[in-house]
C-alpha cells in the first residue's frame, strides 16, 4: 500500500509476514490478534498513528487476518482481539488522517472499516468463531467500535481503562463504523444512557460500564488476561468447526494492474476514464471442477468459486479506491453456464462442510460489497454469457439488466438453489425476494423452474429490465450507459442506495443506509471539516472550533 492520496494505487492484498500493525498467533483452538500500530506506518507521512489509532492500511491487515483465520485455521474456534501496547487498546481512527483526507477517501475508509467489523459478526453468526475484545486501557471511538463488533468485551478494572465514543463532542462527527447502531441494537443499551455516553469525552470505566451494558465484564489487573483466555476456551467449546486442519492457504491473486484496469484469471476490470465507465467481466470455470468434498479441499484456493469471488472482491475494492471517477460499470459474464450450475450443486450438497460453508459465506460478503459500492451497475446478457445461479446474482445486484432477444443468437439465464437464500443481501433477504417484495409467491414459482429462461421467458418472469431485439440492442444499451454516466454522481449514489435495499431494516442496513449516510453528509459540513471545523481544530493552535449553530 502506498499513500492516502487517491492518485496513488491502494493495494488490498497482504499476508501475515508483511503485517506492520497486527500480530496473529495461535494457541490450540484460540487465535490472538494483537494490535500494535506502528506510528510511522501510515499510508501517508502526513500523520503519525499514535495510541494504536488506525488508517485504512491497519484495517486492510485486520481484514486479511480474519480471512486467514476462517480459511487457513479451521482448528481455531475463538479469537481474542487485544492490544500489543500497555494501557492502550485502540484510540480509533486517526484524526489527522481523517482531517487531511479527501471526502471520497473518508467515506470509503469508513465503508471498508464497517465491512470488516461486519465480517467479525458474520464469522460469529455463521462460522463457529467467537470473538472477545480484551480492553486493557484507552478504548475510544473506532477502537470501541472494534470491541463492539466482538461477542464479548472484557475490560481491565485498573481505575483508568475506559470505553468511549467521543466523536460528537470532540470532533463534530459521528462514530461512523457502527458504534451508535451497535449500542442500541446489538447491546441494547437504553437510549438515554447511550445519549449520555456519546456526549462524554472521557467515557465510562469499571463496573459502571458493566452496569450500563457497555462492556460484559471487568477484571482486576492481576486476573485480566488469564480470565480472558479462560473465557475464550469456554466459548471455543461451543464451535462446530473441525478440531484440526488442514486449512486452505490463501495465496496471492497475482493480478495484472495497468492504466486500463486489472486482470485476473477469472475476473477483468477495464476502465475508460474519458467516458467514466468500466467493464467488469467474470468468467465461468474452464477446467473440470471437483465432484467430491475431498477434491474441493485438495483444490484449495484454486477452486473456482473461491478464486473467482476473491478476484471479484479485489476488483470491486480497486474500483472503489483507485477509480473514483468511474461511475458506471457494465457487468458481463463469459463461459459455460452448466459449469457454474455444477459448482452451485456442489456448494449446496456439501453446505455443512466447514470449507464449503466458508466459501459460500465469502461469496455472500463479496456480493454485499458490490451492493454497497457507490457505482451504477448495468448487466448485459449477451451471446456467450453465463448468468446462471450464483453468477445470476450479479445481474440481480445490478441496477438494470439488458438481455438480447435474437433467435439467431439465443441467450438464456438460469436459476439455482444459490438464488434461494444462501447469498442474502444486507436486509436479510435474497436478491430475488427483494426484487419481488410485492409478490413473494412468485419467487417460489421462478425457483421451481428447472429449465433456463430465454429472453422472452426472462422478460415475462421479470428477471431482466429490458430485452431489446437485435435491431434495438446497440442503441438502447449505448443510450442507457451514456445517460447514466452523465447524471450527477451525488444524486445517483443517494438514489441507488435507497432503491437497492427494499424490505426489512436490519442492524446492517441501519449502519450503511442511515449511519453512513448521515456521516457522509456531516463529513462535508463546515462544522466538521471547515477551516474552523472540529476536525480541523483538533490538536491545532487555533483552539476551539467555530460552529454554525443552525439546526437543519
Amino acid at each position: 500500500m502506498s499513500q492516502s492520496s487517491l492518485t496513488s494505487r491502494i493495494d488490498f492484498e497482504t499476508r501475515p509476514d508483511l503485517y506492520r500493525h497486527w500480530t496473529l498467533s495461535f494457541d490450540g483452538p484460540i487465535a490472538v490478534l494483537a494490535m500494535d500500530v506502528q506510528e510511522d506506518g501510515g499510508l501517508s507521512s502526513d500523520y503519525r498513528l499514535k495510541l494504536n489509532s488506525y488508517d485504512l492500511g491497519v484495517d486492510v491487515e485486520l481484514a486479511d487476518a480474519l480471512q486467514r483465520i476462517r480459511f487457513e485455521h479451521p482448528e481455531v474456534h475463538a479469537v481474542v482481539v487485544r492490544s500489543g501496547k500497555e494501557r492502550i487498546f485502540c484510540a480509533g481512527a486517526n484524526i489527522f488522517m481523517l482531517s487531511g483526507s479527501s471526502h471520497a477517501l473518508k467515506v470509503n475508509f469508513c465503508k471498508f472499516t464497517n465491512e470488516t467489523r461486519l465480517a467479525i459478526e458474520d464469522a460469529s453468526a455463521h462460522s463457529g468463531l467467537k470473538f472477545i475484545a480484551a480492553v486493557n486501557g484507552i478504548c475510544a471511538g473506532g477502537g470501541y467500535e472494534l470491541a463492539l463488533a466482538c461477542d464479548e468485551i472484557h475490560m481491565v478494572d485498573d481505575g483508568s481503562a475506559a470505553v468511549s465514543l467521543p466523536e460528537t463532542p470532540l470532533l463534530g462527527v459521528l462514530p461512523g463504523t457502527g458504534g451508535l447502531t451497535r449500542l442500541v441494537d446489538k447491546r441494547k443499551v437504553r437510549r438515554d444512557l447511550a445519549d449520555l455516553f456519546c456526549t462524554i469525552v472521557e467515557g465510562v470505566k469499571g463496573r459502571k460500564a458493566v452496569e450500563q451494558g457497555l462492556v460484559d465484564k471487568v477484571h482486576p489487573t492481576s486476573r485480566f488476561l488469564p480470565a480472558v483466555m479462560q473465557r475464550a476456551l469456554e466459548l471455543a467449546k461451543t464451535s462446530d468447526r473441525p478440531t484440526s486442519g488442514p486449512g486452505v492457504t490463501l495465496g496471492p491473486l497475482g493480478g495484472e494492474v495497468s492504466d486500463q484496469g486489472v486482470r485476473y484469471s477469472h475476473v477483468t476490470l477495464v476502465v475508460d476514464r474519458e467516458r467514466r465507465t468500466g467493464e467488469l467481466t467474470v468468467r465461468a470455470p474452464r477446467e473440470p471442477q471437483p465432484e467430491t468434498v475431498e477434491a474441493i479441499v485438495a483444490a484449495g484456493d484454486g477452486y473456482w468459486p473461491l478464486r473467482a469471488f476473491r478476484e471479484l472482491d479485489a476488483a470491486v475494492l480497486h474500483l472503489r479506491l483507485n477509480e473514483p471517477e468511474v461511475g458506471t460499470v457494465v457487468i458481463r459474464t463469459e463461459g459455460d453456464a452448466d459449469a457454474v450450475l455444477g459448482v452451485d450443486r456442489m456448494l449446496l450438497t456439501h453446505a455443512d462442510h466447514w470449507l464449503v460453508r466458508e466459501i459460500t459465506l465469502f461469496m455472500k460478503r463479496t456480493l454485499k460489497r458490490l451492493d454497497l459500492t457507490a457505482r451504477s451497475f448495468i448487466a448485459l446478457i449477451e451471446p456467450g454469457s453465463c448468468f446462471a445461479g450464483s453468477l445470476f446474482e450479479l445481474a440481480l445486484a445490478a441496477d438494470r439488466s439488458y438481455m438480447l432477444d435474437d433467435p439467431e443468437r439465443p441467450v438464456s439465464v438460469a436459476l439455482s438453489g444459490m438464488n434461494a437464500g444462501p447469498l442474502p443481501m444486507s436486509n436479510g433477504l435474497s436478491r430475488l425476494q427483494t426484487r419481488f417484495l410485492g409478490k413473494p409467491d412468485f419467487v417460489d414459482e421462478l425457483l421451481a423452474e428447472t429449465e433456463p429462461f430465454d429472453a422472452p421467458a426472462a422478460s415475462d418472469g421479470e428477471l431482466v429490465t429490458s430485452a431489446p431485439d437485435e435491431l434495438d440492442w446497440d442503441d438502447e444499451v449505448r443510450l442507457a450507459i451514456e445517460a447514466r454516466a452523465a447524471f450527477s454522481p451525488d444524486a445517483l449514489t443517494g438514489m441507488e442506495a435507497n432503491l437497492r435495499f427494499a424490505g426489512p431494516e436490519t442492524m446492517e442496513t441501519k449502519i450503511f443506509g442511515r449511519l453512513s449516510a448521515w456521516q457522509n453528509w456531516i463529513f462535508q459540513r463546515p462544522n466538521a471539516v471547515g477551516e474552523r471545523g472540529a476536525l480541523k481544530a483538533f490538536g491545532a493552535a487555533q483552539g476551539r472550533p467555530q460552529f454554525d449553530w443552525t439546526r437543519t
